[in-house]
């Protein structure tokens, strides 16, 4: 009897391990990619980056268990074909509840220095909580996701070969967090300078003094992480970055988005107002409304149609073809 009760459980770890296995298609990559002229990712203390971790943050990733009802997962809003983003202004939650931000796309997060439009988040292994307690996205508590798995043998195992230890809320958070940190898109044209005519204008229009595009959207990602307002409205309905700090020079302020795969997107600004990458170009052609807050930066620029079309043209080609084909994300 003994000896079969081995037998039986060893053959469970092979069971586990064929699943666990299954979850990573073949792929010519490693797991962890880091393009050319890209830092190492920073991965904490705690939660460092292994194939098992990564293999259990992208099981929760796509698992509708995550939500109070079962109906939606992370990639219910965070769509691989769209670089990890949306295609509607605001995402539906559980129970079909209306969010209240546009999806920000989730490649290269593991750069971000903070996290939510505000900033008020630390850390990705505490933004992961954010969505799963927030009522009009999961609506759930961590506690008891780790509640409703706990008879889920695959996850079980797969909690075990990853962190040592039964899977809990810090299992469920670090997991998906390490995963995160692996969505890393650098292999656009533009990095292998595989630029159109059209495309070229538009980068040096970019990068120019004229335009000041690169004041907020330089360096490898696209992104300065400042706050900033940019004109869109006179008037916000959203506090921004003031909803955090309770300082009125704050108000309507948001996070500078990275513009890597921009063209996927789609649609654009904190609420998603602005359809087209055409119209955010109109928009910051146009200066901005008037706002106490607004960037000084944020002028008319008395684009011609031609060269607003150069810049579109050169937004898409910050597109990472690989990144959003990589079979280790689906």
């Amino acid at each position: 009897m003994k000896t079969q009760l081995v037998l039986l459980f060893w053959g469970c770890l092979v069971v586990a391990a064929c699943r666990h296995e299954a979850l990573i298609e073949p792929s010519e990559k490693p797991l962890l990619f880091v393009p050319s002229g890209f830092p190492q990712p920073d991965f904490p203390s705690d939660n460092g980056f292994t194939a098992e971790r990564f293999a259990l943050g992208k099981r929760l990733f796509y698992d509708v268990v995550m939500s109070v009802d079962s109906s939606i997962s992370c990639a219910s809003c965070h769509s691989l074909a769209h670089a990890f983003s949306d295609t509607v202004a605001f995402s539906v939650g559980a129970s079909g509840a209306a969010g209240t931000r546009n999806a920000p796309t989730l490649a290269n997060v593991a750069y971000l220095p903070y996290f939510t439009r505000e900033g008020g988040v630390p850390t990705l292994e505490m933004q992961v909580g954010v969505p799963i307690q927030e009522h009009n996205e999961f609506n759930f508590n961590v506690l008891l996701i780790a509640e409703r798995l706990k008879t889920d043998s695959i996850y079980l195992q797969m909690s075990q070969a990853a962190y040592s230890r039964l899977l809990d809320p810090f299992v469920i958070t670090r997991s998906l967090a390490c995963f995160e940190r692996c969505l890393i898109s650098g292999e656009s044209r533009f990095d292998t300078d595989k630029l159109t005519k059209s495309e070229r204008r538009g980068k040096v229009l970019f990068f120019s003094a004229r335009t000041h595009c690169a004041n907020c959207h330089g360096g490898f990602n696209f992104t300065n992480y400042a706050f900033e307002n940019n004109g869109l409205y006179e008037n916000y309905a959203d506090p921004g970055r003031f909803r955090l700090t309770g300082i009125e020079t704050d108000r309507a302020r948001f996070k500078v988005p990275t513009l890597r795969n921009v063209a996927l997107t789609a649609p654009y600004m904190h609420d998603g107002a602005l359809p087209t990458l055409q119209a955010v170009v109109a928009h910051y052609n146009s200066g901005g409304k008037a706002h106490p807050n607004k960037s000084s930066l944020v002028q008319p620029l008395a684009l011609s149609a031609q060269e607003r079309a150069d810049l579109v043209a050169f937004l898409g080609s910050l597109t990472d073809e690989k990144f959003i084909t990589n079979p280790n994300f689906r």
